[in-house]
């Protein structure tokens, strides 16, 4: 069964279709959202230091801004619907709509049943890097979050600074719960500043080296109130390993930035998926 048939290289050649096209999608205002931006007043801020994670409240039509803030530092990002928590961010329908990285203009949708945009990518200053010759680019959707359970699996140690463990902590301390009680609401990540792939010879996802310097920014338009978890991944810029505590490690600064009043013009937060839920019954 394995025998390759007399057509291989003719079924190897047929081009790719893509499943989701994203033209029909209704499309961001980036210019005016850009705009917007460029008269923002800072807000409420804070700090994810060094392998932990830190929590800030981002309301619908502002905008929140992740910075490296001392040194080449990657982290991973989870975003709720800040007064409804079942409704989160789905990275693999985002990979699917955007790409494996995300740019300006693409989007962050959330989970079924809700699925609709949370945040739109407004500024991104390592937009330059591209894809590289690997196959790397940044910003990715398709890593779940480094966590101590395939850190066990692969090695049989107890690490608890992962991400997974770091976004547990923190959601833990905001809702008054415990890390186990709310662990299954972690979900997977936005990478930010991370540089990821496959390789082409085997498939495997891989990291390198982010490109990421103290200053750089990746900016966020919230769609909705939104409650955005975000933890500096202990791999620090991940050119080696991610769940020790050998990597150097740095800050990341997180803060909401509002915009004048006016600036937004007609904007309105997008509504719950249209889908009525009877799923043909």
């Amino acid at each position: 069964m394995t025998q390759e048939p007399d057509n291989a290289e003719a079924v190897r050649s047929l081009p790719p279709v893509i499943c989701y096209p994203p033209e029909t999608l209704p499309q961001p205002d980036i210019a005016g959202l850009q705009a917007a931006l460029a008269g923002a007043m800072q807000g409420e801020a804070t700090v994810a230091p060094p392998r932990e994670a830190a929590v800030l409240r981002v309301p619908a039509g502002s905008f929140f801004q992740i910075t490296s803030v001392d040194g080449p530092q990657v982290g991973d990002l989870n975003l709720f619907h800040a007064n409804d928590l079942q409704e989160r961010f789905y990275s693999g329908k985002t990979r699917a709509l955007h790409g494996t990285h995300v740019d300006v203009g693409d989007r962050l949708w959330s989970c079924f049943p809700y699925l609709r945009p949370m945040a739109t990518v407004v500024q991104d200053s390592l937009a330059w890097y591209g894809l590289d010759e690997f196959g790397g680019g940044v910003h990715d959707v398709i890593g779940t979050r480094c966590d101590p359970y395939t850190h066990n699996a692969l090695s049989g140690g107890q690490y608890h600074h992962c991400c997974h463990s770091n976004l547990s902590r923190a959601l833990a301390d905001y809702t008054g719960q415990t890390p186990a009680g709310v662990e299954g609401m972690v979900h997977d990540v936005l990478n930010v500043f991370m540089c990821t792939g496959f390789t082409r010879d085997t498939g495997q996802y891989f990291m390198k080296a982010s490109p990421v310097r103290p200053g750089d920014t990746l900016t966020l338009f919230a769609e909705i109130d939104l409650l955005a978890v975000l933890s500096a991944c202990p791999g620090g810029d991940c050119s080696a390993e991610h769940s020790s505590d050998a990597a150097a490690c740095y800050p990341l600064g997180m803060s909401v930035l509002t915009p004048r009043p006016g600036a937004l013009g007609a904007w309105q937060s997008p509504p719950i998926n249209g889908y009525d839920r009877t799923h043909g019954a």
